[in-house]
């Protein structure tokens, strides 16, 4: 439990995530602020510099997925505690719903990732292979025509993130320094 002030002077409790969880937030938080700022600023990096950028990029993005879908497990049989009763229902859905696409996101993103650097002819192999090592087995020829449209769709999902990122990180900092419910506390 941590406590918090309930805006009118008096104290409330608001039930903390479980230490599982709190390792999922933060490592996703960790792999985030790996991968999206490489993928924001790559394409001003010279040609024969971003091989290691690139294999940085996509192993953050594939173990974000990774990282993703154990979540969404975790999550599936440990329920997240219940926000406290002093958070309006248009908070709750909201919060709701920037976190659900926040996971879809997770999961649709490296997938496009992948998808376009193997149409683009870059699988994950060899100066790019996952973590450094781990060749992925290529599933496909360069094919241009599907990489320049996938790319695209990669580059629109990274710049919703970075959206729901800052509106997930306004909502922590109001609920800590506005509303004081202890709402950013139950992840730390």
């Amino acid at each position: 439990m941590v406590v918090g002030d309930d805006g009118k002077g008096g104290a409330m409790a608001a039930e903390s995530y479980n230490s599982v969880s709190k390792w999922f937030h933060w490592v996703t938080v960790g792999l985030m602020a790996v991968a999206l700022p490489l993928g924001f600023l790559i394409k001003y990096i010279k040609d024969s510099d971003k091989m290691p950028f690139y294999a940085i990029h996509e192993s953050a993005g594939l173990t974000i997925f990774l990282v993703a879908i154990a979540r969404l497990a975790w999550r599936w049989t440990h329920p997240p505690p219940p926000l406290p009763d002093s958070v309006p229902l248009a908070m709750r859905r909201a919060a709701a719903a920037n976190h659900w696409l926040l996971y879809a996101a997770m999961i649709v993103q490296p997938t496009l990732g992948f998808i376009a650097t193997n149409a683009q002819g870059f699988p994950l192999r060899g100066e790019t292979a996952y973590l450094g090592f781990i060749d992925f087995p290529k599933f496909m020829e360069a094919n241009k025509a599907l990489a320049d449209p996938v790319q695209a769709a990669h580059t629109v999902v990274g710049i919703s993130i970075a959206v729901l990122l800052a509106i997930h990180i306004a909502a922590a900092i109001y609920h800590q320094a506005i509303r004081r419910d202890g709402t950013l506390l139950r992840m730390v």
